[in-house]
């Protein structure tokens, strides 16, 4: 199969962060219009930080923010599991010290790569 292109890769990066950065409010807006859980926040950047190496090696993605996208894929890998499951309500997404980290970090990669981190949010087709 053959592994789509860097724009892809990029867009698909800079999308999942677009999310992860938003205010609470509007990552919920989000996730009723898209019919959606809070965890798919978390696997659209699991899915796409899965490229950041390659997108780097591309030259599509600067090395200097691989540290602030590993620390977001630890702190939503540290939130799994059932005794955490009040973690991934919507309303934790306004209360939750791990989200208003994993912000933060999303924040500043988008500033270091587009200059702003607020970004209009992707709309997506979920297949049910």
């Amino acid at each position: 199969m053959e592994s789509p292109d860097p724009s892809f890769r990029r867009r698909l990066l800079t999308e999942a962060l677009t999310v992860l950065a938003a205010d609470a409010q509007t990552q919920v807006t989000w996730l009723v219009r898209h019919a959606v859980m809070t965890d798919e926040i978390a696997l659209d950047f699991d899915h796409s930080f899965r490229m950041a190496e390659t997108l780097v090696a591309e030259g599509q993605l600067a090395r200097g923010v691989m540290a602030d996208l590993q620390e977001i894929d630890v702190i939503l890998s540290g939130m799994n599991g059932g005794e955490n499951a009040d973690r991934w309500t919507r309303d934790a997404l306004s209360t939750d010290e791990g989200w208003a980290l994993a912000r933060r970090l999303a924040r500043r990669v988008l500033v270091a790569e587009l200059g702003d981190w607020q970004q209009p949010l992707p709309a997506i087709s979920v297949i049910q």
